[in-house]
């Protein structure tokens, strides 16, 4: 099979990540004989000190051609650190995302057998984890009307949801579900946000087309105590922007590293992977980031974009196959001996 893949490497550690998920990928490819043709582009930071726009027209052109974006990571401090920039990295991402139609954002948590103690909650509460948070992606309070007023002393950034949007994310999750262990809940704030109060409506009226799953409805509020107290209790989680924007961080540390986290964002036009960690500007260049959350992000590619779950597979088990032998970055290395980010990806690619 040939694979034609937009490479948007980014800022801060995405650059070396992403290299290492590319060794790892040419690798798959060559073990069960594909042809991968990687197509680079810029964006985020690098884009704006190159061209001034962090999603110029020649990247969106490079993705709208590919089968799938494989995507590292964007922000610089300089940005973060600058209240007043009018152009910033983030305004790409949200630019991208709706060009894209990137509607769905997948973040899968599970844990790591060998890692399971460097969590900071409990084995006992821990063991056996293995969620799916499906984040809404183009709605919400981030692409809502926003503003200042009475000469800047008051701010307001506006939530909105139309019902087909709900319904497309809630339509997924509901396919997720049969495919898994039939359980979906539904997170808002219905007992005070009208948008959560159209969320739950709209799920509620879905669930005869899915009578195999059996669906939950719970405040936010509630799940944020619970993914700490009692993860293994979930399966496919769907919610709203804000919302899952950061339940998907606190659900991210549970095995242990925000650095071993894979995600997807599922698109009209194409679909995008991506680790769940930052741009880590202060690692940058130095070689120590872990990019086994962006090798794994490969590994959702090769299976959710182009149905090769073997190919997914493999890769799955190299990655546990270092964890297991102590091939890894000093985030995870603690007192034995701390691996490059490129010799990991060295080492995955060679152990394939």
């Amino acid at each position: 099979m040939k694979l034609n893949i937009a490479l948007l490497a980014g800022d801060g550690i995405g650059p070396e990540v992403i290299d290492q998920a590319v060794k790892v990928s040419n690798a798959i490819a060559k073990k069960f004989n594909h042809e991968i043709a990687w197509t680079s582009a810029l964006t985020g930071a690098a884009a704006i000190d190159a061209v001034g726009e962090p999603y110029p027209d020649e990247t969106h052109a490079v993705c709208m051609a590919a089968d799938a974006v494989l995507f590292g990571a964007i922000g610089h401090p300089r940005f973060d650190n600058d209240p007043t920039a009018k152009v910033r990295p983030e305004q790409g991402l949200l630019k991208m995302r709706k060009a894209l139609g990137l509607y769905a954002n997948v973040r899968p948590t599970f844990t790591f057998p060998s890692l399971i103690d460097n969590s900071p909650l409990k084995r006992e509460r821990i063991e056996g984890t293995d969620l799916i948070i499906l984040r809404e992606l183009t709605g919400g309070i981030y692409f809502g009307e926003r503003g200042r007023k009475d000469d800047g002393n008051t701010a307001f950034d506006t939530c909105t949801y139309t019902k087909e949007e709900v319904e497309r994310l809630a339509k997924l999750g509901f396919e997720m579900a049969l495919q898994r262990s039939k359980k979906l809940c539904c997170v808002d704030k219905a007992n005070v946000l009208e948008t959560s109060r159209l969320w739950r409506q709209t799920v509620q009226a879905m669930e005869k087309d899915y009578p195999e799953v059996t669906v939950s409805y719970e405040f936010v509020d509630a799940v944020a105590m619970r993914l700490v107290q009692w993860p293994s209790s979930y399966d496919v989680i769907i919610t709203e922007n804000l919302f899952g924007d950061i339940l998907t961080d606190e659900a991210s540390v549970i095995s242990g590293s925000m650095g071993l986290m894979p995600s997807s964002s599922i698109g009209v036009h194409t679909s995008l992977f991506e680790p769940i960690h930052g741009s880590y500007p202060q690692a940058a260049g130095k070689d120590i980031a872990n990019p086994l959350a962006t090798v794994l992000s490969a590994a959702m590619m090769f299976e959710d974009a182009f149905g090769l779950k073997e190919e997914a597979q493999a890769i799955r088990d190299v990655v546990n196959k270092s964890l297991a032998e102590g091939v890894v970055t000093e985030d995870l290395a603690g007192k034995n001996k701390a691996y490059k980010t490129s010799e990991v990806g060295d080492w995955l690619a060679a152990n394939l």
